[in-house]
C-alpha cells in the first residue's frame, strides 16, 4: 500500500471526514479511491441521524400549522428534509 493512501486512511480515522479534492489528487489506484469513497460515506451515514416515518409525519403536520419562519416550523421543515434525502 501506497503511503498517500495510509495517510488518507489515518486522516479519515482521525477526523473522519476526507474531500473530493485529496482523494483524486493523491496517487492511489483505484481499488484505493473507492476504499476511501466507500469508508467516507459509511462514517457520514453513521453520524446522520436517521428519521423515522413517524418523525416525517409528525413534521409535516407541524408545517400545516406552525406559522412560515418560525423556530418550530424550521425544525419541522429539516427533519422533513432529512427524512426526504434518505429515502
Amino acid at each position: 500500500m501506497s503511503d498517500a493512501f495510509e495517510a488518507l486512511k489515518a486522516k479519515l480515522a482521525q477526523t473522519g471526514t476526507l474531500s473530493d479534492e485529496e482523494i483524486a489528487s493523491a496517487d492511489l489506484t483505484e481499488e484505493q479511491k473507492l476504499w476511501l469513497n466507500a469508508e467516507r460515506y459509511a462514517k457520514q451515514r453513521d453520524t446522520s441521524e436517521t428519521v423515522t416515518l413517524e418523525q416525517y409525519l409528525e413534521a409535516n403536520k407541524v408545517l400545516d400549522s406552525a406559522p412560515e419562519g418560525s423556530p418550530e416550523y424550521e425544525a419541522a421543515l429539516k427533519i422533513v428534509e432529512r427524512y426526504e434525502q434518505q429515502a
